[in-house]
């Protein structure tokens, strides 16, 4: 019998929900699970120092959020409009799939005009679904031009459950420091705990990095609306992996290393490329994913995640990782010890 939706729900005091990150990124708190033990401990991040050994692997997600989040008035009426840009689907006609709030105002040949000198507009040209519609940007320099334009009028697209101004410090904390590929509306979370200091002592003592990329979707997000596990439908997300990271990492699964996917992300993009023989292909595409008790893991036997909310897809990858027994104990200590969810939160280390 395959596991269901309401097993996963648990009672989330709003007061845990982190609304800004820890002062230091690597001294957020750590919840350490030992699987083999059943053991929890709790540590600072800095302490994963102490859990690799040199030739471990560590698997990160080097996708770049970009400010996503835009802010326009409506032709005729001056009504503010709130754009989420999701995807990106022909950079030569300026077409984008985006999210509109509120939606219920928007219809097909509404014009948007962004920027103080209204010198952004956007014409709507479909409604998809009851938020999504697709916009085409009306915009008369080159395509980087456009792109700087986004840049400027954009705002780090924070989750809606942060509820205060976004800050010139959530530009920087919103991101990885090792993010390089553009693409991503959220940021893969679990890497916002690695500061430069503290990879470069895991360099130092051996530790080896394999850089994947997905572009984090809106879709990791989205709420899972049908009990039966088995017919929730992800949204497929862009995802690579190059031969230099599928070198490094087949070559720690045959020498038996660790090898730690960091955030729920990077273990997604490597359980979507899994040969045959249980190593790792080389992959670039779109994923759809899903990945929820019971489920075998081929590649990575390690993982670093962050503390996620009631019947999230994060939550249930994480429960097929650690065994839910082991995860709803965890998550129990968790809220009795204060830790902090979601995206700013504290970390967990599943070894």
């Amino acid at each position: 019998m395959g596991m269901k939706l309401s097993q996963f729900g648990f009672e989330l005091p709003d007061e845990l929900l982190a609304e800004y990150p820890a002062e230091n990124r690597d001294e957020a708190r750590l919840m350490v699970l030992n699987r083999k033990d059943q053991i929890i401990e709790h540590k600072l991040f800095k302490d994963i120092m102490e859990y690799f050994e040199p030739k471990d692997v560590l698997v990160l997600n080097n996708t770049k959020v970009f400010p996503a989040r835009l802010f326009g008035n409506k032709e005729k009426t001056g009504a503010r409009i709130e754009v989420f840009l999701l995807r990106e689907l022909n950079p030569e006609t300026k077409l984008w799939d985006v999210l509109v709030d509120p939606a219920r105002k928007i219809r097909i040949g509404n014009k948007l005009y962004f920027g103080d000198d209204e010198s952004l507009v956007a014409e709507v040209i479909d409604n998809t679904t009851s938020r999504g519609r697709t916009l085409r940007f009306l915009y008369d320099g080159s395509y980087q031009e456009f792109r700087k334009k986004l840049q400027e009028l954009g705002e780090t697209p924070l989750p809606k459950y942060i509820k205060r101004e976004v800050t010139p410090e959530d530009h920087e904390r919103y991101q990885t420091i090792y993010a390089k590929n553009e693409g991503a509306v959220a940021a893969p979370t679990a890497g916002l705990h690695f500061s430069k200091h503290l990879l470069k002592r895991l360099e130092i003592k051996g530790v080896d990095f394999a850089e994947v990329t997905l572009h984090v979707g809106l879709g990791t997000f989205s709420p899972v609306e049908v009990e039966d596990l088995s017919k929730h439908k992800m949204d497929s997300e862009e995802a690579f992996i190059d031969n230099k990271a599928t070198t490094i990492i087949n070559k720690a699964i045959s020498e038996k290393r660790r090898i730690c996917a960091v955030g729920t992300t990077s273990m997604r993009v490597l359980e979507s490329a899994v040969s045959s023989n249980h190593t790792l292909n080389e992959f670039s595409g779109w994923t759809n994913k899903f990945i929820f008790p019971p489920y075998d893991f081929s590649i990575a036997n390690c993982m670093i995640t962050n503390f996620h909310t009631p019947k999230s897809t994060l939550m249930m990858m994480v429960s097929a990782f650690a065994g839910h027994d082991f995860m709803k104990k965890a998550y129990a200590e968790a809220i009795k010890e204060k830790y902090k969810f979601y995206t700013y939160g504290d970390a967990m280390l599943i070894i």
